[in-house]
C-alpha cells in the first residue's frame, strides 16, 4: 500500500511538473496528451471504420498505422505512464520479467488515464500470466517492444497453464494498443507429434495437444484493441469470451500458412463487437465466430492464406448454439481453403440467423460459399435427427476467383432441419486456372436468386419446407 500511495504522489508530482518545460526531461514517467476519442465508449460497436474501406489493404505492407493510445474512458485527465522498466523489467529477451509487469499493471490500474508501458527497443519475455481488473478509467496497455512467452512447451514452465499465455479478466474500459509485437514462439508448439498437423503428402497425425492460446480476454467490456502485430501463436492468436462491445481495428495478425489451429480472431459468447481495417494470415480461420455471439460487424479486412472468415463450428457434442446479426463486408480473401463458411455439427441445437456477406473479393479460393452442417472431424460422424438451424443468409456482389478443386457454392444443410431464405445477389466467382467445375452443390437448401449467377446454380428449392413450422422454435 506504501508503495501505491508513493506511486500516485510520484503521478500528482509529475503533471504538476509537466507544466515546467525546463523539468520535463529524464523522467521515467512521462506524460503526453492522448487523442480523444467523440463516441460513446459505453457502445464502441457504434464506430464506424477508422477510415472509409476501399481497395483491399496491400498485404506486402502490412504494418498498421497511427496507433496512438486512445481513451475508451473520455477522461479528462492527464495519463500516467508507468514503464515496465521503472518496475525492474529487463527487456533483453531472456530474463523473465513477469512480476515486474505485474507490479507495473497494479499500479497503472490503480490510477485514472493509466498506462501500463513496455517501451521501443526491449523484448520482454512474460511466462503465463493472468491480469485481472477493474481497473481505473481510461486504462492503457501499450506495447511499443515486443512481448513474447518462453520458446516452446520445453521451455514453458511445468507449474504454468499450458492452455493460454496472456489473459486479461473482468478488464472494463481497456485499450491495448501499441507499435510493437507480440510474439507467439509457436514453431515448436506446432510441432508436437500428436498435434493435428499436415504433413507430406496430406498426411496427418490425430490430436489435438494442448498448446496456449496466445492473447485471451475473459469477462470483459468496452475494450478497443488497436495497431499491434500479432504474429506465430501456438494456437489462436486472440481470443474474446464472455465479452461485450469490443472494438479491434489495425492489426496485422500472421503465421505461416500449415500452422495449426491459429485462428486470428475468435470470438464466443461476445456481443457488439466490430473488426475493421486489419490483415490476417494464419493456419486456420482468419475469424472465426462461436456460439453465444450476436451483433459482429467485420469490414475492410484482407484475410489470406487462412481458411477463411467462419461462423462455427456450431453444436459440438449435441449443444446448443445462437448466432445472430452478423455482417461481413469489403472484404478480400486470398489463397485460402474456404472463404465465407457456416459450419455445424449434426446433433446440436439453436439458430444461425441474420447474417449478411457483402461485397467480397476472393482469389483462389477453394469453397468460396459453403454452408456445411455435417461438419466432423472423424469419418465416423453419424447423421443425426437434430440440427441447428440456418436461416436468412444473404451473400451479396460476391466475386473473383476459385480453386476448381471443389465447386466454389455449397450449401449442404442437415436432412431433419432444411437451410431456408438463403439469397443469393451479383455472385460471379470464375476459375483461377481450368475449366468450371460442375454447377454447384445444394441439399435441402431453400433460397432466392435475385440475379443470375456464375457459375448458375439451379439446385436452390423455392419457399419453405412443410416441416418448418414444426422445427421453428430452436431456443434463441
Amino acid at each position: 500500500m506504501a508503495d501505491l500511495r508513493g506511486l500516485l504522489l510520484m503521478c500528482v508530482v509529475f503533471t504538476f511538473l509537466s507544466f515546467n518545460p525546463g523539468n520535463v526531461e529524464g523522467r521515467k514517467h512521462i506524460h503526453k496528451k492522448q487523442k480523444s476519442r467523440s463516441s460513446n465508449a459505453e457502445s464502441p460497436i457504434s464506430l464506424s471504420p477508422a477510415y472509409p474501406p476501399a481497395t483491399p489493404p496491400n498485404s506486402n505492407d502490412p504494418t498498421p498505422t497511427d496507433p496512438t493510445p486512445t481513451d475508451p474512458g473520455n477522461s479528462t485527465s492527464e495519463p500516467c505512464v508507468f514503464d515496465v522498466t521503472s518496475f525492474g523489467a529487463v527487456g533483453d529477451g531472456s530474463t523473465d520479467d513477469t512480476a515486474a509487469f505485474m507490479a507495473a499493471w497494479k499500479a497503472a490500474c490503480a490510477v485514472e488515464s493509466g498506462v501500463l508501458l513496455a517501451p521501443s527497443d526491449h523484448v520482454f519475455l512474460i511466462t503465463s500470466t493472468i491480469l485481472s481488473g477493474p481497473c481505473k478509467p481510461g486504462f492503457v496497455f501499450q506495447v511499443d517492444g515486443v512481448l513474447m512467452p518462453p520458446d516452446g512447451p520445453d521451455n514453458w514452465p511445468k507449474s504454468d497453464s499450458d492452455k493460454q499465455w496472456l489473459v486479461f479478466y473482468r478488464v472494463d474500459g481497456m485499450t491495448f494498443t501499441g507499435r510493437g509485437t507480440i510474439e507467439g514462439n509457436g514453431q515448436k508448439w506446432w510441432e508436437l507429434p500428436c498435434k493435428p498437423h499436415r504433413g507430406p503428402h496430406g498426411t496427418s497425425l490425430p490430436g489435438p495437444c494442448n498448446s496456449p492460446a496466445l492473447i485471451r480476454f475473459f469477462m470483459s467490456s468496452n475494450l478497443v484493441v488497436s495497431g499491434l502485430r500479432i504474429q506465430n501463436s501456438p494456437q489462436f492468436h486472440m481470443k474474446f469470451d464472455g465479452c461485450e462491445g469490443v472494438l479491434i481495428e489495425k492489426l496485422s495478425i500472421s503465421s505461416p500458412a500449415l500452422s495449426p489451429n491459429t485462428d486470428g480472431i475468435h470470438i464466443e459468447n461476445t456481443k457488439s463487437v466490430g473488426i475493421y481495417n486489419s490483415i490476417i494470415a494464419n493456419g486456420d480461420d482468419c475469424i472465426s465466430i462461436g456460439p453465444g455471439c450476436s451483433d459482429v460487424d467485420i469490414e475492410n479486412v484482407t484475410c489470406g492464406p487462412s481458411h477463411g472468415i467462419s461462423i462455427g463450428s456450431l453444436g459440438v457434442h449435441n449443444s446448443q448454439a445462437c448466432v445472430s446479426n452478423i455482417t461481413v463486408r469489403n472484404a478480400f480473401i486470398r489463397n485460402s481453403d474456404n472463404g465465407v463458411r457456416i459450419k455445424t455439427w449434426q446433433g446440436g441445437m439453436g439458430s444461425v440467423s441474420g447474417i449478411s456477406f457483402d461485397s467480397i473479393q476472393m482469389e483462389n479460393v477453394r469453397n468460396c460459399i459453403i454452408i456445411d452442417q455435417y461438419y466432423c472431424l472423424a469419418k465416423a460422424c453419424l447423421n443425426q435427427t437434430s440440427a441447428v438451424f440456418v436461416t436468412d443468409v444473404s451473400y451479396k456482389n460476391i466475386k473473383g476467383t476459385y480453386d476448381v478443386r471443389s465447386p466454389p457454392i455449397h450449401f449442404a444443410c442437415s436432412d431433419a432441419v432444411a437451410c431456408t431464405n438463403i439469397t443469393l445477389s451479383e455472385v460471379e466467382l470464375l476459375p483461377a486456372a481450368g475449366e468450371l467445375v460442375d454447377d454447384p452443390f445444394c441439399w435441402n437448401a431453400y433460397g432466392t436468386q435475385e440475379t443470375l449467377t456464375i457459375p448458375p446454380i439451379s439446385c436452390l428449392l423455392d419457399g419453405e419446407p412443410q416441416s418448418i413450422s414444426e422445427t421453428a422454435n430452436f431456443g434463441c
